[in-house]
This record gives C-alpha cells, structure tokens and sequence, in this order.
C-alpha cells in the first residue's frame, strides 16, 4: 500500500521508537532524580523505560512507582519529567539513522509534525539538539494538552486543518491511535513494539521517501 505525495498534506511523527532511542540517557536521568527525591533506592534501566515509553505520563508513573500513592507517584514523577529535559540537552541522544536527512528531504515537499505522549519540553530538546526546529511546521504532546494521545492527535489535526495525512509510529498503541482517528498509520519497524496488522511499513527512514512515492 503507498501513499502518494500529492494525496497528502502532512506527515505526522511520533517520537521515542521512531526517531531517537533516548531511553539509556533517560534512564540515567530518572534514576539521579529518584535517589536525590526519595528513599525507594530504585535504579531504572532503559528496558524498564522502553516497557513504558509511548504511554500518557501518568501510566509511566503508575507503572514505575507502583509502590507510592497516587500524589506521590505524581509529584515524583513530575520532577524526574522535568530533570530529564535538562539531562538530554546536555547528554544529546543520536537520531536513528537518516532521520535528519529525511526530515530535511521531505519538509521540503510536505509539511511534518510531531504528536507525542512525551513531556513538555522533550520534543523541543530534540530538534534543538538536532536543528531541526526549521523543518517541522508544528509539534503537540501529552504534556501540553493532558489528553489521550488520539485526541491530541485531533486537535494538532483541527489546527493546522489536516485531512490527508499519515502518522508515522513504532507501537499498536500508535496504530490504535491512527485507527481512532481515522488516518493510515505506517509502521517504523526498528522501534519499541510489535504491529503485525499495519498496512504500510518502513525498515528503515529512508525507506519512507520510497513508500510515498517522494522525490
């Protein structure tokens, strides 16, 4: 299944599992809040975080600190979000290979955007590490809207007034996601999960140029 360019009028982004792997820095980082915060004497790793990466900010709470109550997995969680943002810009996580160039190919022939469960703050870190801040038209997370990642995804839509669009992820959350809304959903294999019921799939970022029929 393809998409042509001229059937289009944006591309949508996720971010962890789709264009970086931040998990090992994140880890580190979450890790250096929750000694300095608490008495848990927990040390994350990246697997734990590439379990939950992708779910609203306070299902990565719930999931982490199951052991705290709600209010203090919150407060806890809310500075670990925060530190991290701080953390990243000054430990830089690499992209997966050619996202950069693709985001600079592409942008040049259709507008791209960026939907995330992600923190605020985490998406602006990355194309600020990157340069990236030029090609992308527009970005929207869970930390700005406090909503499920569908509708978050609805409102960046009824923004920037997108039909013909598809959104580019790496989990069946992701896919569920496109599946509320109503968009094609194009799976990013190298990521975090598994979607064996998606329709159009990329091994690698180049390969998307190929499966939209792009210059």
């Amino acid at each position: 299944m393809k998409r042509k360019i001229e059937q289009l009028d944006g591309i949508i982004f996720d971010v962890d599992g789709t264009l970086w792997d931040a998990t090992v820095e994140a880890a580190a980082s979450w890790s250096n809040t929750i000694s300095q915060s608490s008495d848990l004497g927990l040390k994350l790793s990246n697997d734990d975080l590439k379990k939950v990466f992708g779910k609203p900010m306070d299902q990565i709470c719930h999931a982490l600190f199951p052991m705290l109550t709600r209010e203090q997995r919150l407060e806890l969680g809310e500075k670990c979000f925060e530190e991290e943002i701080d953390w990243l810009r000054q430990h830089p996580v690499s992209l997966y290979p050619h996202v950069a160039d693709v985001f600079r190919s592409v942008s040049r022939q259709i507008p791209i955007f960026i939907v995330s469960n992600c923190q605020s703050g985490y998406i602006e870190v990355l194309l600020e590490t990157h340069r990236l801040e030029d090609y992308v038209t527009g970005h929207l997370c869970f930390g700005d809207t406090g909503l499920e990642k569908w509708q978050t995804l609805q409102k960046i839509m009824n923004q920037y007034e997108l039909e013909d669009i598809v959104y580019v992820g790496d989990t069946q959350g992701d896919y569920d996601t496109c599946a509320k809304v109503g968009i094609p959903f194009v799976y990013a294999s190298w990521g975090y999960g598994k979607v064996p019921d998606a329709s159009m799939r990329i091994d690698d970022m180049c390969d998307l140029q190929s499966i939209l029929e792009l210059e």
